[in-house]
C-alpha cells in the first residue's frame, strides 16, 4: 500500500488499475492520485445525476481503542464524542492549545470502545502525532491504520441502488453519518453513508487486497445506471458547489473554529477539559461581540476563474479573501468560496468583486452552499 522511502510517492491497492483506465495522475499530499480520468465536467455531472466511484485510500484511518478512548477523544478533539452512540459518526476538529484548526475529521464510533478517526491525507500524521501526545494517562491505544485500508466511495443519486444490487446490508435504514459492518459484492467492509460530494452516497473501508475485486464489481454493477471512473479534480468542484470546507484553504491554524463558521463543532458543555477549551472560549466571545470575517459565495458575472489567495474587493478597498475557486459545471459560471468582513457578507451585497491580475471582476455574494440536492 505504502513506500518505505519519504522520497517516493505512496500509491493506494488501485495504483494499477487507474493507470490501466488512463487516468491522469498527481501528487497529492505525497500520494499518487487520479487527478481526472476523461472529462472532469463529465465526471462532475455523472456525480450530480447518475453515479461516480471514487478511490479515497489516501485519507488517514487512526484507531483508538480502549476502556478510556470516548475519554481521550474528548479530551483531544473539540467535540463531544463520547454522546456519538455506537454505528454513528460526527464531524469534529483537532485544534492546537491556541484554538488553530490542526485537521477537521470525521469520527466512527464502532463499538462501545472502538474508534476510526479519519483525517485528510495532507493532515494524518499531524493527527497520528497529537492524538499519541494526548492520549498519555488515558487507558486507550492510538494505532496508525493507515495502511490497514483502502477506501472507495460512491456518490450520487443512483448510488443506493448500485450498492443494493451487491450487499444485503440495511442501506435503507442507513442514516447520514452512520455506519455498519457488511459485505459488498462478498468483501468485508465498513459501509458508512458519508461523502464529501453534496450528493446522497457511500464511502466503503476495506482491506486494500479487496479494493481492486470491489472497485471492479462497482463498475459492473453501475454499467447501467451511469456510473463513472471519479478523480480528485471533480472531487474538489463538487465540494465547493455544496460549500464543504477543505483543509489547507478554508481551515488552517491561524483559525478557530468560530473564525471559520463552524463554532458549532465546539461543545463546552461535555466533561472534562479539552485541549484548546480556553482559547476557544475566548474566540467564542470575540466573535459574538466583534464578528470576525464570513465565508461566503461568490457567484461570477462574467468568465473569469477566481482562485485561491486573490483578493476580495468593494469601494476600492480589500474587504476579504478567496479560499477557493472554481468553474461551477452545476451553474455554469465561475463560483468561489471567500472570508469577507462581516459588512458584505450578506447575500445581494453590491459593489463586491474579486481582483483578478489587476481588474475587479464583479461577483454577487450568495449563502452557502451554491448547490444543494433535492431530498
Amino acid at each position: 500500500m505504502s513506500s518505505t522511502d519519504p522520497s517516493e510517492k505512496r500509491r493506494t491497492a488501485l495504483d494499477a488499475l487507474h493507470r490501466s483506465l488512463g487516468a491522469t495522475m498527481t501528487d497529492f499530499a505525497g500520494w499518487d492520485m487520479p487527478l481526472r480520468y476523461a472529462s472532469e465536467r463529465d465526471e462532475h455531472n455523472a456525480v450530480r445525476t447518475k453515479a461516480g466511484l471514487f478511490d479515497l485510500s489516501h485519507m488517514g484511518e487512526i484507531t483508538v481503542t480502549g476502556p478510556a478512548a470516548a475519554a481521550l477523544l474528548n479530551h483531544a478533539l473539540v467535540g463531544n464524542i463520547a454522546s456519538v452512540g455506537v454505528g454513528r459518526a460526527r464531524y469534529t476538529m483537532i485544534c492546537q492549545a491556541d484554538g488553530g484548526i490542526l485537521d477537521d475529521l470525521i469520527v466512527y464510533r464502532l463499538s462501545e470502545t472502538e474508534y476510526m478517526v479519519v483525517a485528510n491525507a495532507s493532515n494524518a500524521q499531524v493527527v497520528l502525532d497529537a492524538l499519541v501526545e494526548r492520549s498519555a494517562g488515558f487507558d486507550a491505544e492510538v494505532r496508525d491504520d493507515r495502511d490497514a485500508y483502502a477506501l472507495l466511495a460512491v456518490q450520487g443519486p443512483e448510488s443506493p441502488g448500485i450498492l443494493k444490487s451487491l450487499t444485503d446490508a440495511d442501506l435503507d435504514g442507513l442514516k447520514y453519518y452512520a455506519g455498519l459492518p457488511g459485505t459488498v459484492a462478498g468483501v468485508p467492509a465498513l459501509i458508512a453513508r458519508t461523502g464529501y460530494t453534496g450528493e446522497d452516497g457511500f464511502e466503503l473501508f476495506v482491506k486494500p487486497e479487496h479494493a481492486v475485486e470491489l472497485w471492479q464489481a462497482l463498475t459492473k454493477a453501475g454499467e447501467g445506471a451511469g456510473l463513472v471512473p471519479c478523480g480528485l479534480s471533480c472531487r474538489d468542484t463538487l465540494r465547493l458547489e455544496a460549500g464543504m470546507p477543505l483543509y489547507g484553504n478554508e481551515l488552517t491554524t491561524s483559525l478557530t473554529p468560530f473564525d471559520a463558521g463552524l463554532g458549532r463543532v465546539v461543545k463546552f458543555e461535555k466533561e472534562g477539559d479539552f485541549v484548546g477549551r480556553e482559547a476557544l472560549t475566548e474566540a467564542a466571545a470575540r466573535a459574538s461581540q466583534n464578528p470576525p470575517r464570513v465565508l461566503v459565495g461568490l457567484v461570477a458575472e462574467g468568465r473569469r476563474v477566481p482562485r485561491a489567495g486573490y483578493p476580495v474587493v468593494a469601494g476600492g478597498e480589500v474587504i476579504g479573501e478567496v479560499t477557493s475557486g472554481a468553474p461551477s459545471p452545476t451553474l455554469g459560471k465561475p463560483i468561489a468560496m471567500a472570508y469577507v468582513d462581516a459588512a458584505h457578507s450578506a447575500p445581494g451585497t453590491a459593489g463586491v468583486g474579486v481582483d483578478i491580475r489587476g481588474s475587479h471582476e464583479p461577483y454577487e455574494v450568495v449563502a452557502l452552499p451554491f448547490y444543494k440536492r433535492q431530498k
